[in-house]
């Protein structure tokens, strides 16, 4: 028997990274397989669309990261197959042999099924998707500048699809944005009349979370401008033209969709290894029943367990622990010990509406405010990987804090 066994992690989100991060070094040889080459902060894509920081400052190369691991070798591809008989997988560079295989692929945007919403709608899943709703944006301000007044109606409607939290943090920021900034840098476009309407097909704002939540949240961005549209779906959209099942139309440029998300897939796994929303069952230690040596984590994975009979919420704490768990009991399962069963502690949920204004629902309590809003910036600050990113997003942060401000609204595109 060879002295290390050959893991490949496929994807270098959440769970994928804290997995590599935790393996025993003696015990494992590491094949680390994404299509970026960095980690993405997808908690904080929002500002990166709302120009409040950089998207360097939310990105990590996954070489760096990994810099000091000798075991672990980084593979810049796009897995296309997985073979189960003979353990390797196929991807964009070639086939990978593996000992054990873990998947950490995470999630994508779920249009259900609607194709001219997937065609024309903006999406906010990747840092270069978050770039693109920024480009869109600002590209929308200078073309009011110009547009005759029939055109300026679609232009100045900015609509968001799903009131979950980045729904609510998008629409929060755009209201701050369009009061504090935007006046300055076009002083002759009357920002009376740019609407930010946020539609829900649920009967509140933060529909998963407390009473106080989705009270607060919907008191916030009302009484910072935004329309709220609740119990109300989006039935078609062709980059012009919003269509609602209760038959109202809106003329939008601009229609940004963050209401659901499903798993990603990977070819070769048998169909009865999926369940809903694309998900594949696993037990209570990651691992494929069917599959003695293939595991899932993060937002891919289902695990059924008394306190969560429809598995756990899609999450980066969730994603993390899993990881972290995985670790320890592919340790184990090489000393032939048995495994620990996963279990979620649930720490709560937040989320943030603008300056001063956040939702916090911990296990036993919820608040609402300003102490609320520092809470959230404190562990998101956490959250993120190194010190020097810290500061920088604490630096920014603190910045427009005070000056109400940022200057980082660049248009970056190919003008081609």
């Amino acid at each position: 028997m060879k002295n290390k066994q050959t893991i490949i992690v496929v994807g270098g989100g959440f769970a994928g990274i804290n997995l590599v991060k935790k393996l025993d070094e003696k015990l494992f040889d590491v094949i680390l397989i994404d299509k970026l080459n960095h980690h993405q902060f997808q908690p904080l894509f929002y500002q990166v669309a709302t120009s409040q920081i950089e998207p360097a400052s939310i990105s990590f190369p996954l070489r760096h990261i990994f810099r000091n691991k000798k075991n672990v070798r980084i593979r810049l591809a796009e897995i296309s197959q997985v073979d189960i008989v003979h353990n390797k997988i196929t991807t964009s560079i070639g086939d990978f042999e593996y000992d054990y295989l873990v998947l950490a692929l995470g999630c994508k945007t779920n249009f259900f099924g609607n194709k001219g919403i997937s065609e024309y709608a903006l999406t906010l899943k990747t840092t270069y998707e978050a770039i693109s709703i920024r480009n869109h944006i600002l590209q929308i301000f200078e073309d009011i500048i110009s547009a005759n007044e029939q055109e300026k109606e679609s232009l100045l409607n900015m609509v968001i699809v799903g009131a979950g939290p980045t729904g609510v943090e998008l629409a929060g920021a755009f209201a701050e944005i369009k009061k504090n900034m935007l006046p300055k840098d076009y002083p002759r476009i009357d920002f009376s009349k740019l609407k930010i309407i946020l539609i829900e097909g649920s009967k509140d704002t933060l529909n998963s979370m407390s009473g106080l939540a989705k009270t607060a949240s919907h008191d916030y961005l009302q009484k910072m401008g935004v329309e709220i549209q609740t119990e109300t779906l989006v039935t078609n959209y062709d980059g012009e033209i919003l269509q609602l099942n209760n038959g109202n139309i809106i003329k939008a440029k601009t229609l940004i969709w963050t209401a659901g998300v499903t798993a990603n897939t990977v070819q070769g796994l048998p169909d009865g290894w999926f369940t809903s929303g694309n998900r594949i069952k696993v037990n209570r230690i990651n691992q494929i029943p069917e599959s003695e040596n293939i595991f899932v984590i993060g937002d891919m994975s289902l695990i059924e367990t008394p306190k969560y009979p429809k598995g756990h919420p899609q999450l980066a704490n969730v994603a993390i622990n899993q990881a972290n768990n995985l670790a320890h009991n592919l340790k184990k399962i090489i000393q032939g010990k048995k495994p620990v069963d996963y279990e979620y502690t649930d720490l709560g949920t937040m989320a943030t509406i603008g300056r001063n204004k956040a939702v916090v629902d911990l296990p036993f309590f919820s608040f609402k405010g300003f102490f609320a809003w520092i809470i959230w910036m404190f562990l998101h600050l956490m959250l993120i990987l190194s010190v020097r990113n810290k500061l920088i997003i604490f630096i920014n942060w603190a910045w427009a804090y005070i000056s109400k401000d940022t200057a980082l609204r660049l248009i970056l595109k190919d003008n081609k």
